[in-house]
């Protein structure tokens, strides 16, 4: 399960490092690409909870392995896609079947896991989630250098089939069998829910994505105010149906579990700054720096140690130092990004500045997500498994599809309106997200501080 995982986080960073060779090869636009990597993202995040519900609805094992062999499929359409609107359109099939699969970890620990055992793979669970986001970047630049029997890009998608298949014959015999089930009706699938709130997504992140390409046109704007409305109808009708004893996509006892709500807002600034700092940070080190593949891949190995280092360990250090992790984390995530704009910002390759900022931002993320991600989760009831499962994995989605937005259009309107101005223009649009991912990660370190309410 903790394979799959990993594979499906893998992917949502792995396309980075491949986007300039993309952008040459498919003649792809930069709303183009922020769409191949943000429409996995899409549907993953949409999609999360009501993958969630169907495994609490048909099975565990039933929906690990429908979603599987959805995601591989797709990754092979995707290696195979001849423009950029098709591989958008399989990237968001490749999210589809990463919120049937995902969800499933998450419960299949609770609902077969106790005590210090279930703390024990909960920590491995949030490790591999951030392993396999520092480690997609790295993996991703080694596979487009390798260039293997000529795929390029391809690769980053192709290496997904035989791992994909593999998976499905190893589950269809180790995952343990869907018990009976239970008495009572099945809890219905809340449609009307899912489609408000794909709604309020989709009216978020398309004008994000597209409008700087545009030229920020009215309907980018309409759009966006669009989406405070929807989103506002989303919760309404959530509240509504709860109130009439139904089962709505978000269940209001999870939010009300003794600090989900901050959990939540650290998990999204977390994501938010982890996916916006990787996409502004690979467009300038290979475009405005012109690092190879590889070399860019390579760059992240620091990040990627750190990351997944903090992620396995946090736990066994003091016991004095545990209440001040998340804000310090989050701090020392604030200073990384900092760091790294300010020693990039004269147009050279930073030297030992860079490479310490890179271990203060990968050690700060993992601090900011992997303890907050487990102590949240160690408070939910096992009956209440899918909906934490599918609430937090939407939310880490919702993180990276925002960072992604947000950022990536921050760091391209200002390299196209600076224009020829200057020498170093791509290092001035990162300096710039860097300030803005600074900013997002001391918001994570405040909320951190607000002692929680008896």
């Amino acid at each position: 399960m903790l394979t799959a995982q990993f594979m499906a986080v893998l992917d949502v960073f792995i396309v980075n490092v491949a986007a300039p060779t993309l952008r040459t090869e498919l003649d792809a636009s930069g709303a183009a690409l922020q769409l191949v990597i943000a429409g996995y993202t899409i549907t993953y995040a949409v999609l999360l909870i009501t993958g969630a519900r169907l495994g609490d609805r048909f099975g565990h094992r039933r929906a690990v392995l429908g979603g599987l062999a959805v995601f591989t499929a797709a990754s092979l359409a995707c290696g195979l896609a001849q423009s950029s609107g098709q591989l958008i359109a399989f990237r968001m099939l490749q999210g589809a079947g990463s919120a049937l699969m995902i969800p499933q970890v998450l419960s299949l620990i609770q609902r077969n896991f106790a005590g210090e055992s279930r703390t024990r793979a909960l920590g491995a669970y949030a490790a591999v989630l951030a392993v396999g986001a520092a480690a997609g970047q790295v993996l991703g630049g080694v596979l487009v250098s390798a260039d293997l029997l000529g795929t390029g890009w391809r690769a980053v998608f192709l290496v997904n089939v035989p791992v994909g298949l593999a998976l499905l014959a190893l589950g269809r015999r180790e995952l343990p069998r869907d018990g009976a089930r239970r008495a009572g009706q099945p809890r219905p699938l809340d449609l009307p829910g899912l489609v408000l709130l794909g709604g309020a997504v989709s009216l978020l992140t398309v004008p994000l994505v597209l409008g700087q390409e545009e030229d920020w046109p009215l309907w980018s704007w309409l759009c966006l105010a669009a989406s405070v409305v929807v989103f506002a109808l989303f919760c309404a009708y959530e509240a509504l149906l709860a109130r009439r004893g139904g089962a709505p996509l978000i269940a209001l006892r999870v939010l009300r579990v003794p600090g989900i709500g901050r959990a939540v807002f650290q998990i999204l600034a977390a994501m938010a700054v982890n996916a916006g700092f990787l996409f502004a940070l690979t467009l300038h080190i290979q475009g405005g720096l012109g690092y190879s593949a590889l070399r860019a891949g390579l760059t992240f190995a620091p990040a990627a140690v750190v990351f997944g280092a903090v992620g396995l360990t946090w736990r066994r250090w003091p016991a004095r130092w545990q209440r001040v992790l998340i804000p310090g984390g989050f701090v020392l995530a604030a200073a990384g990004a900092l760091g790294t704009g300010l020693a990039l910002h004269g147009g050279g390759d930073g030297g030992f500045r860079l490479y310490a900022s890179f271990v203060a931002i990968g050690a700060g993320l993992s601090l900011g997500f992997s303890p907050t991600l487990t102590r949240a989760l160690a408070t939910v009831r096992p009956e209440d498994a899918a909906d934490a499962s599918g609430l937090l994995a939407t939310v880490t989605q919702l993180g990276q599809l925002v960072g992604v937005a947000a950022f990536g259009t921050l760091f391209l309107h200002r390299v196209e309106t600076s224009g020829a101005s200057g020498a170093y223009t791509s290092a001035d649009a990162l300096l710039m997200c860097a300030y803005a991912l600074a900013g997002t990660a001391f918001l994570g370190a405040v909320s951190g501080l607000v002692r929680r309410r008896r």
